[in-house]
């Protein structure tokens, strides 16, 4: 299995730090927030990684990460040029993605204690659709919420933060596809912010039926915040070998 990494974007609850670094290349603990996913990945038993960023970091990345040699995997860059949304920047990995492979894909400042391999090979034998990882979570306001369908172990639906949440799930930052995706990208249409998102492509897939959802019982944050990074920095510290 390969995997996307996405890490553009603009890191606004985080400036002014992020007025001079990409936020993935903030430190978690005592390694820059990239590497935590990097590592995570390579120790699901995934050596084939693409990474989408911005022009103006890709340097930055090149020069922690390199070829991926020295963390074991293979790293393949792919730039955003614009702010597109995370289907958009999802998109730019079709090049390297080739027939029947599936593949995770991962937004880069999610941070999980557990590790990705049983989730991974829970993916590898489902016969066609998408997963998404779940965590219960006391704000669901803030993020996607799903509407589950525990008989089937599918999602209905995914409402983006809503007012009155239909759960106390949200949905984390680490999506499984097959190159199926890519048409769905192609069928979504922009938001009203003018990009293409990641939750209208997952709700073609639980329109169709073929959503499904496991849930996390480690702890996960999305390093997006203050607060978020400090804690995470708290949990991980030293956590690279």
């Amino acid at each position: 299995m390969k995997a996307v990494i996405l890490a553009g974007g603009t890191g606004t609850r985080l400036k002014p730090l992020t007025y001079w670094t990409n936020k993935h290349l903030l430190p978690i603990g005592t390694y820059p927030m990239i590497c935590h996913g990097v590592t995570k990945l390579r120790e699901a038993g995934i050596r084939d990684i693409v990474l989408v960023t911005n022009r103006g970091s890709l340097g930055s990345f090149a020069d922690i990460l390199g070829s991926g040699k020295d963390w074991g995997v293979s790293i393949v860059y792919r730039v955003q040029e614009e702010a597109g949304g995370i289907a958009q920047a999802l998109e730019l990995a079709r090049p390297v993605m080739k027939g029947k492979d599936k593949f995770v894909v991962l937004l880069g400042d999610n941070l999980f204690e557990e590790s990705l391999k049983p989730y991974c090979e829970q993916y590898a034998k489902q016969s066609e659709g998408a997963m998404v990882l779940l965590k219960k979570v006391a704000d669901p306001h803030r993020y996607g919420v799903p509407l589950l369908d525990e008989k089937s172990g599918r999602i209905v639906t995914i409402e983006e933060k809503p007012e009155q949440p239909k759960s106390d799930y949200c949905v984390t930052g680490l999506y499984f596809y097959d190159t199926q995706v890519f048409e769905m990208i192609d069928r979504v249409k922009p938001s009203r912010r003018g990009e293409l998102e990641i939750t209208d492509v997952n709700n073609a897939y639980a329109l169709s039926g073929k959503l499904t959802y496991r849930e996390l019982t480690g702890w996960w944050t999305d390093a997006g915040t203050f607060e978020s990074l400090e804690e995470a920095g708290r949990r991980l510290k030293g956590a690279i070998t």
